[in-house]
């Protein structure tokens, strides 16, 4: 049985786990690495092999010979493997063969010479010291004549010379061999000589219990595995050494097998060809009862048109030549057309008061027109430049005269981070007390207009060589420093201009829902951004990652947490809160989530939300990927018809190319436009893309920069062929008569292309 005892040996001689000699540890500047308050604690161990690899990477190369890029993962695998090489001989040597050690010294020594053999234990101490003699001022000499009370020092050299041979020919350590290059020893010492010899004399006794090899055979076999990757070697022994490792040795493998998954995940969204909707185990959950949340009357016929504020609010001017600046100097005419052509819900992106500090960033990164991102918010208020609350309840009742409903944005997961929450709420953002790379630098200006308060992001993004996971936020009166976390979907680069809520508090997630019922008690349509990311299991997956499954965002691994420490932090999930708050405190709100990830059916069916995106309806017909979608709406029919008409369908969206560049203006986009509107479900309309307009708008974007005449032809063309069909929406909207019929040809075969 592994014995836990053991482990506490591991790290009083090479804490960090690996053994580093006496000129590595000068020259790499090791002591001063060290200097922390504990220094041999588990996360500040991490964070010195980090430091270490920082300067090791600026190291000059060897003559004839190309500096090779060190990562510290690359370390924490050879420390890790090296704590599990050093365990499986303390427990042979201590327990299942006590004494075994001093036997295969005296063995060696009468074979190789006393003189030579002797030697080598001070050799070893003085090249490559273990921690008594470089932290504590043991001398070298002293420390091997004394001994430690469980092996003599002569015990741990013979143990330790093994691990530094097999650590210096393992192909995987090629890179930072300089660290504990072996060849002052070979020439002081019988240092390879007395290995070899050691190798005789283990292979002559018997097999270790654990494993029912010898000693040797069993330490090489992670080596030869994977010879050439550290990490394949710690797999290695997560597959065959369970057995033999206590079970927080095992789960310190775990953690560094995710750390160097986080270094090796691509993070780019994935445009590969979009997969049919399933609804099989499609959540890491029990099955669960189907909890619909009922449709209000109006809900069900809602037809949706997005218009992203500032840039509206600037074609209007240009189109009725006239300042048209605030929500209040809408005209009258735009909203009569609206009505005419069957809009019911008009969703104005970007009305909530925005971060100076995205402004500026956006303007220093070279755009000096823009505005602050939509999506980094200071507060929940009407923007001020947008005319306010005064300007907002002209328009909303303006618009209700011709049965339209507003609809608005909100933004749970992250908040500006110069918000008011990062001023006044600071411990309720995800955030640790130090970067967790030591090449972040918070040198650049800050970018906090409050006095009390400075931020700063990493210098990597001004200079565009790198994007950190944190910020830095200084509280000027107190001096304390925390580094909170950008806003993040695992998929690209972080939000720079974010800081991440953490939801696993339960004052952050009551104060999310009394924002959001704030919201609900302004606009009757909510779209909330990025829902999917605050569904538990990928709340978890991203910031607090089970065991194994790290990797999304970087450093985050060694935040992790069992699925039942999660659910102990985070014991319902947020959005059903949501949907039965919102039910009891703010009824007649219909509630849309843009939801990814292929958890559809799971944001609709058993969180409640009354509408999901339909991410397929665009992707596959864009491709032209009949029989797909077919099959897609097949399967949900059979899984549950109530889904499809929970479903919103859209051509395009804020963050995908327009739909004119997508689908065209001929017949595909046309008959795609048809099926948008006759579909059960939530059809929504991007902005421009009745008018045939080209240009994505950026949500920094204050204006439109391409000067796009309004498409008449597009837009007769709709009045003829698809606004009737959105006046009646009444009759294709719900689920309970749909149908989806085989076209079958002549020759007795459906036709995937054709959609009856």
């Amino acid at each position: 049985m592994p014995d836990a005892n053991l482990t506490d040996l591991l790290h009083r001689y090479f804490p960090l786990g690996f053994q580093t000699s006496h000129d590595g540890w000068y020259r790499f500047q090791l002591s001063s690495l060290l200097a922390h308050e504990d220094p041999f604690s588990a996360e500040n161990a991490r964070y010195t092999i980090r430091q270490l690899a920082e300067v090791y990477n600026r190291r000059p190369p060897a003559p004839g010979r190309p500096a090779t890029q060190v990562y510290a993962e690359q370390w924490l695998c050879l420390g890790i493997l090296n704590d599990a090489l050093r365990y499986v001989i303390l427990h042979y040597a201590l327990h299942q063969r006590p004494g075994v050690l001093a036997e295969g010294f005296d063995w060696v020594r009468e074979r190789v010479g006393e003189d030579r053999v002797d030697r080598l234990p001070r050799t070893f101490v003085r090249l490559f010291p273990p921690r008594p003699v470089l932290l504590e001022s043991h001398d070298p000499d002293t420390w091997v004549a004394e001994g430690e009370p469980e092996l003599t020092a002569r015990d741990r050299v013979t143990a330790e010379s093994v691990l530094l041979y097999l650590m210096a020919r393992n192909p995987a350590t090629r890179p930072f061999r300089d660290l504990f290059d072996d060849a002052e020893l070979q020439r002081q010492a019988s240092f390879v000589p007395f290995v070899v010899g050691l190798e005789q004399y283990f292979d002559s006794q018997e097999p270790l219990g654990l494993s029912g090899q010898t000693l040797f055979h069993t330490l090489r076999a992670p080596i030869l595995a994977s010879p050439d990757d550290l990490a394949g070697q710690l797999g290695y022994l997560r597959e065959h050494w369970g057995h033999l490792l206590p079970p927080d040795m095992m789960s310190r493998i775990e953690l560094v097998r995710d750390l160097v998954r986080e270094i090796s995940v691509a993070r780019a969204p994935e445009y590969g060809p979009p997969p049919v909707l399933e609804f099989g185990d499609e959540l890491w959950r029990e099955a669960e009862p189907a909890a619909f949340s009922r449709d209000a009357d109006w809900m069900s016929n809602v037809v949706l048109i997005a218009k992203s504020t500032y840039v509206w609010l600037d074609q209007l001017s240009k189109r009725y030549g006239r300042e048209i600046r605030t929500l209040a100097h809408v005209p009258d005419e735009e909203l009569d057309r609206l009505g005419r052509w069957g809009i019911t819900g008009l969703w104005l992106i970007g009305l909530w008061e925005r971060s100076e500090a995205s402004r500026k960033i956006k303007q220093y990164a070279g755009n000096p027109d823009a505005v602050a991102s939509a999506y980094s918010l200071y507060d929940y208020q009407i923007a001020q430049d947008l005319g306010g609350e005064t300007a907002y309840e002209e328009l909303r009742d303006r618009a209700w005269q011709r049965g339209i409903r507003l609809a608005s944005d909100m933004v749970p997961n992250h908040m500006g981070i110069d918000s008011r929450w990062v001023i006044e709420h600071p411990h309720w953002f995800l955030q640790s007390d130090r970067p967790p790379y030591p090449n972040y630098q918070y040198t650049g200006g800050d970018l906090c207009d409050h006095p009390d308060v400075e931020v700063r992001i990493e210098e990597g993004y001004w200079q565009r060589t790198d994007a950190a996971v944190v910020f830095e936020r200084r509280d000027v009166r107190s001096g304390e420093r925390r580094y909170i976390y950008h806003g993040n979907d695992g998929t690209s680069m972080p939000w720079n201009d974010t800081a991440q809520l953490d939801f696993t508090r339960p004052e952050v997630r009551e104060a999310v829902i009394q924002t959001i019922l704030h919201v609900a008690r302004h606009f009757p349509i909510i779209r909330f951004d990025a829902a999917m990311t605050l569904a538990r299991k990928h709340y978890q997956r991203l910031w607090f990652p089970a065991p194994g499954d790290a990797g999304a965002i970087p450093s985050r691994a060694e935040h992790g947490m069992t699925r039942d420490q999660f659910r102990e932090r985070m014991p319902v999930e947020f959005w059903r809160e949501v949907v039965d708050r919102v039910a009891q405190e703010a009824p007649d709100t219909l509630l849309l989530a843009e939801a990814f990830w292929l958890m559809e059916g799971y944001f609709v069916r058993t969180l409640g939300m009354h509408r999901v995106y339909n991410s397929a309806f665009m992707n596959m017909l864009k491709m032209e990927d009949n029989q797909k979608y077919r099959q897609t709406i097949k399967n949900v029919l059979e899984f549950s018809p109530a889904v499809l008409q929970r479903f919103v369908n859209f051509m395009n969206n804020p963050d995908e190319r327009t739909a004119v560049e997508q689908f065209g203006k001929g017949d595909k986009y046309f008959g795609v436009a048809v099926m948008l509107v006759t579909m059960p479900g939530l059809p929504m309309f991007g902005h421009g893309q009745i008018e045939g307009f080209a240009e994505k708008y950026g949500m920094e974007y204050k204006r439109a920069y391409w000067d796009e005449p309004i498409d008449t032809d597009m837009v007769r063309r709709h009045e003829k062929d698809v606004f009737p069909l959105m006046r009646r929406r009444a009759l294709f909207s719900g689920a309970e008569n749909f149908a989806l019929y085989d076209f079958v040809s002549d020759h007795g075969h459906v036709d995937e292309n054709v959609f009856a």
